[in-house]
């Protein structure tokens, strides 16, 4: 790909009104086989955010500003832009936006660290329709995966640090860390580089970490109970280590990249509520958001993607 001229943070999308919930969950469960009452379980997990809504948009037009200043400070002084899959700005209505201000070559960058058919496959096959859907849509080149790169990982080392610092400090080096991401079908699973990456991620923090005890679980499944999906489940091994004799554990949702309403609720609320239960204190580190490490990663594969590195 020739020189860059634009950014294209892509990211899930999600519902900025209480009454964007129930289109918004439309889109995002067509064609798959979601209970009317499973549906209406998560329109119940939204409403219950602050606003009635998700945060992701907003987090990642923080990120994209982020990137922006970042650029405009060390170079190169590029403009971002962000494009949603299943919400507006939905990918095609960036891509005109984009294409209206002259973008001829972008740089793509999926917020999704993990690579999966379901994130990282149809991220760019999203990408590729809005692209047929916009006359003199920009070209898009893609970065390539960052779960384990330096500065990421740095990132979401100092989160989990901050919620280690809540536990009294003669139990802290002792406390389990769970890693989580969203569970996908096993099948799916099998022919993407799914949990290697997811693995290898969790590794790095906890070497970077010094920190022994730490193991990985799976959140916010959707999909019908005939058909295996990943596991253990959160809330199962947050059990077994309160049965086990843990008194603290942290969880680490380093699977997502924004606090949204899966994190927020799926694991604030629901496996906050099994933890209360079971005797054991949740500490739940922060997505990565808009950390400082996170936007330089970002900024380091524009870099990379323009020349620059």
């Amino acid at each position: 790909m020739s020189a860059i001229d634009s950014v294209l943070l892509v990211a899930f999308g999600g519902p900025t009104a209480p009454h964007e919930i129930r289109p918004f969950l439309e889109i995002v469960t067509r064609g798959r086989s979601i209970s009317a009452e499973r549906l209406e379980e998560v329109v119940h997990h939204y409403k219950q955010m602050p606003g009635g809504r998700s945060p992701l948009a907003e987090l990642t037009f923080a990120q994209a500003r982020g990137l922006e200043q970042a650029l405009a400070r060390a170079g190169p002084a590029l403009p971002v832009f962000v494009g949603m899959r299943n919400w507006h700005p939905f990918l095609h209505e960036t891509l005109a936006e984009m294409a209206g201000k002259g973008a001829r070559r972008t740089l793509g960058i999926i917020l999704s660290p993990l690579r999966t058919e379901a994130s990282w496959e149809r991220y760019m096959q999203d990408v590729a329709e809005a692209r047929a859907r916009v006359p003199s849509a920009p070209e898009v080149g893609f970065a390539p995966a960052w779960f384990e790169y330096p500065r990421f990982v740095a990132a979401v080392a100092d989160r989990t640090r901050a919620a280690l610092d809540e536990i009294p400090r003669d139990v802290r080096a002792s406390a389990p860390l769970v890693f989580t991401a969203h569970s996908v079908p096993v099948a799916m699973a099998d022919a993407s580089p799914y949990v290697s990456d997811l693995t290898a991620a969790a590794r790095a923090v906890t070497r970077r970490l010094a920190h022994s005890r730490w193991s990985i679980a799976y959140q916010s499944r959707s999909g019908s109970p005939r058909e295996p999906w990943l596991e253990p489940d959160v809330a199962a091994v947050v059990q077994r280590l309160a049965a086990d004799g843990a008194r603290h554990a942290v969880v680490v949702p380093i699977g997502f990249v924004c606090d949204h309403v899966e994190v927020l609720y799926d694991l604030d609320v629901e496996v906050g509520r099994v933890a209360a239960a079971a005797g054991l204190s949740l500490h739940r580190a922060a997505a990565v958001n808009d950390h400082p490490e996170f936007i330089a990663m970002l900024a380091d594969l524009v870099r990379v993607a323009s020349g620059r590195r």
